[in-house]
């Protein structure tokens, strides 16, 4: 089964209360979530492999450290994930970025996948899959489908929002994928948003209804 990890610091749990608040405009709306996913980029990478090297400061040599093993990619789910790039690229700048483009069925209420466009060498990278909300887990799934069609082995999926059903939707269908996300709510409601939530975080990033 996928590891679960809830990212329960006290700067995101404040950052996230301002984000679900409907009061809260697109363009603050916008900022802290990039804040949220930087906050949440430096704990998904905390066990990343390091090397050694020597370097001299004004003083003295010493020793120095730089990531090794697989370069990283950053893959959003289009388009609410388009809103955790900039925070995830501020503190790793050399990661490339692909995209993969999924709408909702309003009828059927699943993901019909449009656009995929992915790094030439992305099944050589770690790969982190963006999407504020994992709802009912559809997009997610499909994602790391293609991904892994890609050739790609070594994913973990981002979410700020995640309802229990879309959890164990991915644990499910992907068990070897790690889910890194800031809060776990209740659950979907008939329209399958999840609740509390935060409403449609792509309307609400990008100013749309």
């Amino acid at each position: 089964m996928g590891k679960l990890t809830v990212l329960d610091h006290p700067l995101i749990k404040h950052k996230l209360s301002i984000i679900r608040d409907k009061n809260t405009g697109t363009n603050e709306f916008r900022k802290v979530v990039t804040e949220i996913s930087q906050l949440m980029c430096y704990e998904v990478c905390r066990d990343l492999e390091l090397e050694t090297y020597e370097i001299e400061t004004p003083i003295e040599k010493t020793v120095g450290y730089k990531l090794a093993g697989k370069k990283m990619g950053l893959v959003p789910i289009l388009r609410a994930g388009l809103g955790m790039v900039d925070g995830m690229l501020s503190l790793i700048p050399s990661a490339k970025v692909g995209h993969i483009g999924m709408y909702r069925d309003e009828e059927s209420l699943k993901p019909v996948p449009y656009y995929a466009k992915l790094p030439s060498d992305v099944e050589d990278r770690k790969i982190f899959v963006l999407d504020p909300m994992l709802a009912t887990g559809g997009s997610a799934i499909d994602a790391i489908s293609e991904l892994k069609k890609q050739g790609c082995q070594d994913i973990r999926l981002i979410n700020i929002v995640a309802a229990p059903e879309g959890v164990k939707a991915v644990q499910d269908a992907h068990p070897d994928v790690a889910i890194y996300v800031a809060a776990l709510d209740k659950g979907l409601n008939e329209d399958a948003y999840i609740i509390p939530g935060l409403g449609d975080a792509g309307d609400r990033l990008f100013g749309t209804k």
